[in-house]
């Protein structure tokens, strides 16, 4: 499998030979200024929830490549009215099988609206199997206990954490996240775009290596096997 960072919280995963594009903002990201939003291919669109720094390029991307859209129903309803047919409603526990693996929806602890004030369903995350590994991408959340029940029931091989803090967990709250799923392969998201959410970054990637994990931070355009 390959990924590569877009900026926030937005990665285009490669696998099973489907291109899976996670929450789309980039085109209002100035440190993401670089990337041609237009030349992103997208079979599919999983959507976390509904804030405008995870949906901001939503529309103009599922338009141009027809992809599913795979979000909470009241963020498909939006859609629809903005001409987007395409899409897999889903709710928390929900689970399918879309062709590039098995996909369940699960809680995230956050808030979600679209950004002309919709309301935009319960946030969430994603457990993902595809490529013999399972994935698990949180979404924008706080520590909760749920995490606990997610490295019991799925075991994830890598897992996509929020750090920048403020707005969602932050670095030590992160740490204590991997120990909950019981995951040392932690991709870092949702930090450095704003003020309020930029991080030391060489000293997060020092703090989850004395807990024991490998902490990855991406660099926005650049791509790393999985």
């Amino acid at each position: 499998m390959k990924l590569t960072y877009y900026g926030q919280s937005c990665f285009l995963l490669e696998t099973q030979g489907f291109n899976v594009l996670f929450d789309p903002f980039i085109s209002p990201n100035e440190l993401a200024q670089h990337i041609d939003i237009d030349s992103i291919p997208a079979d599919f669109i999983l959507v976390s929830h509904g804030h405008e720094d995870h949906t901001a390029d939503l529309v103009q991307i599922a338009k141009r490549t027809n992809a599913v859209v795979v979000c909470a129903f009241e963020i498909s309803a939006w859609l629809e009215k903005k001409g987007i047919t395409n899409c897999h409603p889903m709710n928390l526990g929900g689970q399918w099988n879309f062709d590039f693996g098995n996909l369940k929806m699960v809680f995230a602890a956050h808030s979600s609206s679209l950004p002309d004030g919709t309301y935009g369903g319960t946030a969430a995350g994603f457990i993902i199997k595809t490529s013999g590994k399972t994935l698990y991408y949180s979404g924008d959340t706080a520590l909760t206990q749920e995490m606990k029940l997610t490295g019991e029931l799925f075991k994830p091989d890598i897992a996509f954490l929020p750090i920048g803090d403020n707005f969602t967990m932050g670095i030590d709250d992160a740490i204590i996240a991997a120990r909950y799923i019981d995951c040392t392969q932690i991709i870092g998201m949702h930090y450095d775009t704003f003020g309020y959410i930029k991080i030391d970054k060489d000293d997060a990637v020092e703090r989850f290596k004395a807990a024991g994990n490998d902490l990855r931070l991406i660099d926005i355009g650049a791509a790393i096997e999985l």
